[in-house]
C-alpha cells in the first residue's frame, strides 16, 4: 500500500480535525473485511499498517493448544516451535499471509468502508463541537426553510429553528443574519441535530450577558426573566455591591446597551426591574411601569394584592393582562391588582398607606 494513502489521512487529520488513529482503525477494520471476502478466509487475522514504509502486511492469527479442533484457528505446539521454540500452550502465533495482488483488491473493498467511518467520524467532531453549545446564543444565516422548520447555517452544520420557536412576529428570509439560542442537540443515525429557538427566555438572558459586561463579570446578576416573545419582556437583576446600580449597568449610557437587545428582538419591549429579597419591593418592581400604592403579602399562599392609583389600573394590568402576567412570571407570586378606590372600599387602603407613597421617586425603565 502506498505512502500517498497516509499522506491522505494525514492531510484528513490536519484539514477535517479527524483522528488519524480513528482513520487507521477504520482502515484496518475494512482490510480484514476485504481480505476474508476476497479470499475466502475464516482465519483469524490482523492487519499491520506501517505509516513509515507505506506498506500492508496481513497476518493469520492462530491459538497454540494441545488438541487442534480448528486447523484455521488453532495449531499444535510442535507446530508452533516449528517457528519458533519460545511458544507454548496458550500463546498466539502470527503468520503472514498478505497476498501479492491484495493492495489492488483491499484498496478497493475497503473505500467505501473508509468513507462511511470518515462521514462517522467528521459527525462526531460536529457533535463535540456543539455538545457544549447548549443553553448558548450563536450567529447563523438562514439558508432555507421548509414547512416545519427555518433553517439556519452556523457554520459546520445547520441549526433547525422550529416554528414555535419563532417569533411571531418577525418574517425570517434567506440570507438573513440572526442570533439563536441553542435549546438541543442530539447525536442520531444521519449524524448531529441541533435545535435553536428565538422564542426562549434564555436568549433574553444570554443578550444582556453578551451586552452587559458587568453581567459578563459576575458584579450584576441575573435573577429572573419572564418573556411574551416578540412582544414584552421583563428581566429582574441584582447587584451585591451597594454602590453598583444593576438597572443602570443594563440600560447603559443613553440606553446604548438594553436598545442594542431590542433592536436583536425586532422592537421587543423590555422592562429591567431591580431584584429584592423582599416581596413587597420586588412586586412593586416587577409591576414597572405602573406606580404601586401597597402590596399586602400572604407568605402561606405565596401571593399579593397590589394596590394602584385609579389612573395606573389599565397601565398595571396591561393589554390582555400581559404586565401583571409577566410580573407574576417574573416574582413566582401571585398578583391581585385592584384600584385605590375598589381597595378602599374593600378596606385595603387607608389615607397614610397614600400619603407614604411618592410616586415622583419611582423610575420606570423600560425599553
Amino acid at each position: 500500500m502506498s505512502s500517498e494513502l497516509f499522506d491522505a489521512i494525514t492531510y484528513l487529520e490536519k484539514e477535517k480535525g479527524i483522528n488519524k488513529d480513528v482513520l487507521i482503525e477504520a482502515l484496518e477494520a475494512a482490510l480484514i473485511s476485504a481480505y476474508k471476502k476476497n479470499f475466502k478466509s475464516a482465519t483469524n487475522v490482523r492487519v499491520d499498517l506501517n505509516e513509515t514504509t507505506g506498506s500492508m502486511k496481513v497476518f493469520a492469527r492462530k491459538d497454540v493448544v494441545e488438541e487442534v479442533e480448528d486447523s484455521q484457528q488453532q495449531m499444535t505446539l510442535d507446530e508452533a516451535r516449528a517457528i519458533s521454540g519460545t511458544y507454548d500452550i496458550g500463546d498466539v502465533v502470527e503468520i503472514e499471509v498478505t497476498p501479492k495482488d491484495f493492495g489492488r483488491i483491499a484498496a478497493q473493498a475497503a473505500k467505501q468502508v473508509v468513507t462511511q467511518r470518515v462521514r462517522e467520524a467528521e459527525r462526531g467532531v460536529i457533535f463535540s463541537e456543539y455538545a457544549d453549545r447548549e443553553e448558548d446564543v450563536m450567529t447563523g444565516i438562514v439558508s432555507r426553510n421548509d414547512p416545519r422548520f427555518i433553517y439556519v447555517d452556523l457554520g459546520k452544520i445547520e441549526a433547525k429553528l422550529p416554528e414555535s420557536e419563532q417569533m411571531p412576529t418577525e418574517k425570517y428570509e434567506i440570507h438573513d443574519r440572526l442570533k439563536v439560542y441553542v435549546t438541543k442537540v442530539e447525536n442520531t443515525n444521519k449524524g448531529p441535530s441541533i435545535f435553536v429557538s428565538r422564542t426562549h427566555p434564555g436568549l433574553l438572558k444570554r443578550l444582556f450577558e453578551m451586552e452587559v459586561p458587568e453581567i459578563y463579570d459576575g458584579t450584576v446578576e441575573i435573577r429572573s426573566v419572564a418573556r411574551e416573545a416578540g412582544d414584552r419582556s421583563k428581566i429582574s437583576v441584582y447587584a451585591s455591591q451597594a454602590e453598583v446600580d444593576p438597572v443602570g449597568s443594563c440600560v447603559g449610557q443613553r440606553g446604548q446597551r438594553v436598545q442594542a437587545i431590542v433592536n436583536e428582538l425586532k422592537g421587543e419591549k423590555i422592562d429591567i426591574v431591580e431584584w429584592s429579597e423582599d416581596p413587597v419591593e420586588y412586586v412593586s418592581n416587577a409591576l414597572s411601569p405602573s406606580k404601586v400604592i401597597s402590596v399586602l403579602v400572604d407568605e402561606e399562599e405565596k401571593a399579593t394584592t397590589v394596590i394602584v392609583p385609579d389612573y395606573q389600573l389599565s397601565l398595571a394590568i396591561g393589554k390582555r393582562g400581559q404586565n401583571a402576567r409577566l410580573a407574576a412570571k417574573l416574582t413566582g407570586w401571585k398578583i391581585d391588582i385592584k384600584s385605590e378606590t375598589e381597595a378602599r372600599e374593600l378596606g385595603l387602603l387607608t389615607d397614610q398607606d397614600t400619603e407614604a407613597m411618592d410616586f415622583d421617586d419611582l423610575d420606570e425603565d423600560t425599553y
